[in-house]
């Protein structure tokens, strides 16, 4: 089994860190490669960098079509291009936000998000509404990082560490998603830190595709999935 995971924004350094974090998440004989497009925006924050990332996405997944890759995990918590993507691949294509809300919704019956800058909270309220999660998911907080500071910023970990036990604390949350995939390398830290389930999305994301690849299930073309109809130029 060949699943790629694309991580949208171009900062290489991320991408290894998810690459990481996915490689160690499956079981053996599946293999996962992660790419990143070379010329999107450096990090996610907002829906222009969201838009102007989605084009390299589809790009790295068609690639993935060619090299008949069996499922695809898109590595940002805006799910960008999620349904194009679907459009596109044959095997499933899973979100990193919708996959931690799944894992979450099995693990706790309240939940919060944890993410980055105040600005991409409302963005991310509307994806856990449009995944029918808003009545477990009880908040989506900001820890007021900008992305790329999660890997500069010494006492970024002590500051989201500090925000869960907040949320424990105010929101009555039984688990946290971390809502960024440059946070994938807290996970165990803060679990033995805050004593709540502390899910990833590219963990979820990984694994919930390999299971999906391995039940023979493929993204459905009967009609909205539907391959792109050829437009006459």
């Amino acid at each position: 089994m060949k699943i790629l995971v694309i991580n949208p924004n171009s900062t290489v350094s991320m991408t290894r860190k998810i690459a990481k974090c996915a490689t160690e998440s499956v079981a053996e004989g599946t293999v996962v490669h992660t790419v990143n497009p070379p010329s999107t925006p450096t990090s996610i924050e907002g829906y222009y960098d969201a838009a102007m990332s989605e084009s390299g996405v589809l790009d790295e997944l068609r690639k993935g079509e060619v090299a008949r890759y069996d499922g695809y995990v898109i590595a940002c918590f805006d799910d960008v291009g999620i349904d194009s993507c679907r459009e596109l691949a044959t095997g499933p294509v899973m979100g990193i936000c919708e996959a931690g809300l799944h894992a979450a919704s099995v693990l706790a019956p309240r939940f919060t998000i944890m993410t980055t800058l105040p600005r991409v909270t409302a963005h991310i309220e509307d994806l856990v509404f449009r995944y029918g999660f808003n009545r477990k998911c009880v908040n989506v907080r900001a820890v007021d990082i900008p992305v790329l500071d999660l890997e500069r910023c010494g006492n970024a970990r002590h500051k989201i560490r500090d925000a869960i036990k907040q949320s424990i604390k105010e929101d009555h949350a039984e688990a946290v998603i971390l809502g960024c995939a440059g946070m994938t390398d807290l996970v165990s830290w803060l679990e033995s830190e805050t004593q709540v389930p502390i899910i990833d999305g590219v963990r979820a994301g990984v694994c919930m595709v390999e299971a999906l690849v391995r039940a023979g299930l493929r993204t459905s073309k009967a009609c909205t999935y539907a391959e792109p109809r050829v437009k006459p130029q």
